[in-house]
C-alpha cells in the first residue's frame, strides 16, 4: 500500500468501522499501513482490504504507538478510555462518538463547513452526530449567504442509526405484524414496523431528547454561533438506511427560493434534487450508499418574512459518520496536520 500514513481503525469489525474500510478503498486513501483494532475478544478475526487479509488486533496503547492517525468507530466509554492513550502516543484521534464533541479543547468538524477548525486540534478531532452533519452541510451555504436567525428541524431517522440491532428489530416486527404476533421491543421504545416514534435517546429536563439537544449544541459549535436559535424534533421511522430532515430557516437577509436553489447547487457536498413538476425530490432510498447530502422541496416559508424551507436526505452511515471522518483524515494528511 503506497503512501506514508499509518492508519488505525478502532472498531473495525462494527457497522461504521466496516463502512470506513469500504470508503477508504473507494477513495483510494494513501496508506503505508492499515491497523484494524477491535475488542480484544475479537482479536484474530480476518478482514479483507484491497485484496489483502488483515488480522484484527485488540485495541490497546501499544497499537497506537504504531499509528499516525486513528479513526474511532466505538461508543463513548471506549473512546474516553482509549483516545487519551492514542493522544499520549502522538496518534491523532478522529472520534465518531459523543465523548468529546462539546469539549472546548476539541474541534467538531464537517469539512465542507469548518475545515479550518482542524488546525486547532490538540490530538483529538470530533465527528458530529449524524443528523447534525447532514443538516449543517445543507444549511451552511444559506447561512453564509444570508445569515440565520432561527432553525427549526424535524428528522426522520432510519433504524440503522441504532446499529445492526435496529435492522433486525425492524425485520422482526414487520414479520410479526403480518403473522399477527405480538412483539416485545428491545431496541426501540415501541414496535417500529408501521410506526413512527418521536423519541431518540433519553429525555432531558427541558423536554427535549439528548439527540435533539445534540443537534442544537453541535450546530452552534460548528457555526461558532452559540446564540443561534435552533429547535429540533427527532423521530425514528421504519426506514432501513439514510436519514431525512425537514428544515425551516429564518434568514437575516431576504433570500428567494430560486436564490437558495442556485446557492445550494454550487455548494460542496450538496446535490439539489428539486423539480416538483416531475416529482423530483430527495428520498432516503435513493440517498443510500452515497456521500452527498441531497436537498429539495426548496420553497419560501409563507409563515415568515425571511423564511426558506428545505427537505434533505443523506446516508447517515456514510456522510453522517464514516465518510465525514475519512474526509477529515484526508484534510489532515494533505496539510500535514497530524
Amino acid at each position: 500500500m503506497a503512501g506514508e500514513v499509518k492508519l488505525a481503525i478502532v472498531g473495525a469489525t462494527g457497522a461504521v468501522g466496516q463502512e470506513m474500510l469500504k470508503i477508504l478503498e473507494e477513495r483510494h486513501f494513501q496508506l503505508k499501513e492499515l491497523i484494524c483494532l477491535a475488542d480484544p475478544r475479537e482479536a484474530g478475526k480476518k478482514i479483507n482490504f484491497r485484496g489483502e487479509e488483515l488480522t484484527v488486533r485488540g485495541a490497546n496503547e501499544a497499537a497506537f504507538k504504531e499509528a499516525d492517525i486513528a479513526l474511532f468507530a466505538v461508543g463513548n466509554d471506549i473512546s474516553k478510555q482509549l483516545a487519551p492513550l492514542a493522544k499520549k502516543n502522538n496518534c491523532l484521534v478522529i472520534d465518531n462518538s459523543n465523548a468529546f464533541r462539546l469539549d472546548k479543547e476539541v474541534p467538531l468538524v464537517v469539512p465542507e463547513v469548518n475545515a479550518e477548525d482542524i488546525r486547532s486540534h490538540k490530538g483529538i478531532i470530533a465527528n458530529p452526530n449524524c443528523s447534525t452533519t447532514i443538516m449543517v452541510v445543507a444549511i451552511n451555504p444559506i447561512y453564509q449567504a444570508a445569515g440565520l436567525k432561527r432553525v427549526v428541524v424535524s428528522t426522520y431517522q432510519a433504524v440503522s442509526g441504532a446499529g445492526k440491532a435496529g435492522f433486525e428489530e425492524l425485520d422482526e416486527h414487520t414479520k410479526a405484524h403480518f403473522e399477527g404476533k405480538e412483539v416485545t421491543p428491545k431496541v426501540f421504545q415501541y414496535p417500529i414496523a408501521f410506526n413512527v416514534i418521536p423519541h431518540i435517546d433519553v429525555f432531558e429536563e427541558n423536554g427535549y431528547t439528548r439527540e435533539e439537544m445534540k443537534m442544537v449544541l453541535e450546530t452552534q459549535k460548528i457555526f461558532h454561533n452559540p446564540g443561534l436559535k435552533i429547535a429540533a424534533t427527532t423521530v425514528r421511522v421504519p426506514v432501513y438506511r439514510s436519514h431525512s430532515e425537514s428544515i425551516n430557516l429564518e434568514t437575516e437577509k431576504p433570500l428567494t427560493a430560486e436564490e437558495a436553489r442556485k446557492i445550494l447547487a454550487q455548494s460542496p457536498g450538496v446535490i439539489v434534487e428539486d423539480d416538483p413538476s416531475s416529482n423530483l425530490y430527495p428520498m432516503p432510498l435513493y440517498a443510500s450508499n452515497k456521500d452527498e447530502v441531497y436537498v429539495g422541496r426548496i420553497r419560501k416559508d409563507i409563515s415568515a418574512d425571511n423564511g426558506i424551507v428545505l427537505w434533505v436526505a443523506s446516508d447517515q452511515i456514510r456522510k453522517g459518520a464514516a465518510t465525514n471522518a475519512i474526509q477529515i483524515a484526508e484534510k489532515v494528511v494533505s496539510e500535514n496536520l497530524y
